[in-house]
This record gives structure tokens, sequence and C-alpha cells, in this order.
């Protein structure tokens, strides 16, 4: 009588087709995965844009004027208006980042007048820069008149990544 010895274990083989499967549905996963972060993203900035739009608004009718202010790294500066009585030195009352904190932001926000015939009395327009580059779609604006736009390729080819 022979004995047979029981087999246990995988062969390398085996481990190899494993290992192969796995890595092609990874590959296949995470484009998706990194362009539905993006989305998510996007919609983090539009929610945040329309929210400074609604905080300017309430600035004008106390102030009867918007705030522009540029954000540069986290750090929002406020934009000399005498008109109103905004000096460089004033604090920017809104969230100027769209995230939970400002160390997390996935968009640095800031504001400035709509076109250079007018004025931040007139029109002002809320900017979402992105600080992870995204070359589809690139940076969002709204403006108080209700215009939307965005750089990047999505801009003349599918504007709905932009803006849905």
């Amino acid at each position: 009588m022979t004995k047979h010895r029981s087999v246990q274990g995988f062969t390398l083989m085996e481990l190899m087709v494993v290992v192969a499967v796995v890595g092609i549905l990874a590959a296949l996963a995470y484009p998706s995965y990194s362009e539905s972060v993006r989305k998510g993203r996007r919609a983090q900035a539009r929610a945040a844009l329309a929210e400074l739009l609604q905080q300017q608004e309430r600035f004008l009718t106390q102030r009867n004027c918007y705030l522009g202010f540029s954000n540069d790294s986290g750090t929002a500066t406020a934009t000399t208006n005498t008109a109103c009585g905004i000096a460089s030195t004033f604090a920017v009352p809104f969230k100027t980042y769209a995230g939970d904190s400002p160390n997390t932001a996935s968009y640095q926000l800031s504001a400035t007048a709509c076109n250079s015939t007018l004025t931040l009395a007139e029109c002002v327009k809320a900017v979402a820069t992105p600080v992870k580059a995204d070359p589809a779609v690139g940076s969002l604006s709204m403006t108080s008149t209700g215009v939307q736009a965005c750089t990047g390729t999505a801009s003349s080819t599918n504007f709905r990544l932009c803006w849905p």
C-alpha cells in the first residue's frame, strides 16, 4: 500500500494568478474612485460658493457693498474699499475655504468685482480654486447676478462637469 501525502497550501502559479487578477481589478477601479472623489470635491466647492454668496448678500445689506478678498494658502486678505470703510486689515467674516477645516480644504475661496467696469457695490464674483489640481474643471466661479463659469477643459467641452 502506498501512502498518499495530503497537499497543503497553494502553488506559486496559483498565487501569481490571484495577484494578477487583483492588480487588474485595482487598475480598473482606481480611476473611477479618483473621479468620484473629484466629483465630491466639486460639489463641496459649489455648495461653499452658494454659501459665500449668501453671506455676501447679507454683507451688502449692512455695508452697501460686497467684500472683495483674496485667499493665498488659506490666509484671506480683504480688498481695500474706502467707499465702504474697508481697510486691508479688515478681517474677512466669511468661510474662505470649502471643506471641514482650512488645513484639509479641497478648495480656497476668494471674491472680486465681476469685471473691470463694475464695482464691488454692484456685483461680486466668488471663485473656488482647487488645492489639488483638477484639469477637467479647474476653478469654479459664480457671480451675484447668477453667472456660473469654470476653467479647465470642461469649460468648453462638457460644462455639466462644472455645474450639473
